[in-house]
C-alpha cells in the first residue's frame, strides 16, 4: 500500500451515500396503490412490480439506441402485458414508470450525519464522487440529494469510455483531483465494480461497504478493508494514516 498519507477518498453512490434500493421500493409501493386504487388490480399489480425489479436489474442500456426513458417505459408495458395479457397499454406503462421514477427521486436524499461527515472529511483529504451509471439518471439522483457541493469533482461512468470496475475510469479521476493512485481509497458497496476497480488501478485501499453482513463468494475481489457503515470511513482513514506514520 505504500508509505503515502490518503490525499484522495472516491466514493460510490448508490447505497453508498444514499439508499437508492430502499428510494426504488417506495416507489413502488406506489406503484402498487396507483394499480390497486384506480385500475382496481389486485395481486397483479404486485407481480408487475416484481417482474420491472427483474427487468431493472438486467437492463442493458445501449445509449445508440434508445433513451432511458423509452426502455424503462417499456420494461412497465411488458410487465403489464406479460402479467394482464391483451393489448400493450403505454399510456399506462407511462404513468406507472413516472410515478416510480419521481417518488424514488424524492426519497434519494443526503442524510444530517453523511453531510456532515462529507463536510469533516473535505478538510483534510479531496473528496471525488465516482458512480456507474446511465448519464441522465444519474445526474438524476445527483441533483435529487444535492451532493454536488460536498465533492471536489464528480465522475458519472455513463459520460466516460469505461466504467467501474475499468481503471481508465479510476486514472481519470485521478488526474482530476491531481492525485496519484497511490494516494487513493475507492468506497463503495459493490465489489465487482468499486472494489476490483480500486484493486485494477492499484489505489491505495478500497473499502468495502457491507450493511447487511453479506458472505461474498470465494471468488469475489478481496478488499482492504470492511465497514458496515460509510460513517465508520473517518476512523479508518484516520487508522491507515497512522499506519503510515509509524512505518515511516
Amino acid at each position: 500500500m505504500g508509505l503515502r498519507r490518503v490525499r484522495a477518498v472516491f466514493f460510490d453512490l448508490d447505497n453508498t451515500l444514499i439508499d437508492t434500493a430502499g428510494a426504488s421500493r417506495k416507489g413502488m409501493l406506489e406503484v402498487i396503490k396507483l394499480l390497486q386504487s384506480k385500475y382496481h388490480y389486485k395481486e397483479e399489480a404486485e407481480i408487475i412490480c416484481d417482474k420491472v425489479q427483474v427487468k431493472l436489474s438486467k437492463e442493458c442500456f445501449h445509449p445508440s439506441n434508445t433513451c432511458i426513458t423509452d426502455l424503462r417505459t417499456s420494461h412497465w408495458e411488458e410487465a403489464i402485458q406479460e402479467t394482464k395479457g391483451g393489448v400493450a397499454n403505454r399510456k399506462l406503462a407511462e404513468e406507472c414508470y413516472f410515478l416510480w421514477k419521481s417518488t424514488r427521486l424524492q426519497h434519494m436524499t443526503l442524510a444530517e450525519d453523511i453531510k456532515a461527515m462529507l463536510t469533516e472529511l473535505r478538510k483534510e483529504v479531496r473528496l471525488l464522487l465516482l458512480t456507474n451509471g446511465e448519464r441522465q439518471t444519474q445526474r438524476e439522483k445527483i441533483e435529487a440529494c444535492a451532493c454536488q457541493s460536498y465533492f471536489d469533482a464528480i465522475v458519472v461512468g455513463g459520460e466516460q469510455k469505461e466504467e467501474k470496475p475499468a481503471p481508465s475510469i479510476f486514472y481519470y479521476s485521478c488526474d482530476l483531483l491531481g492525485v496519484q493512485p497511490g494516494d487513493c481509497v475507492m468506497v463503495g458497496d459493490t465489489l465487482e465494480t468499486d472494489i476490483q476497480g480500486g484493486l485494477n488501478a492499484g489505489l491505495k485501499a478500497t473499502v468495502w461497504i457491507n450493511k447487511n453482513g453479506m458472505v461474498p463468494l470465494k471468488s469475489s475481489p478481496v478488499p482492504h478493508y470492511i465497514v458496515s457503515s460509510v460513517l465508520e470511513l473517518p476512523a479508518l482513514l484516520q487508522s491507515i494514516d497512522c499506519k503510515v506514520g509509524v512505518s515511516a
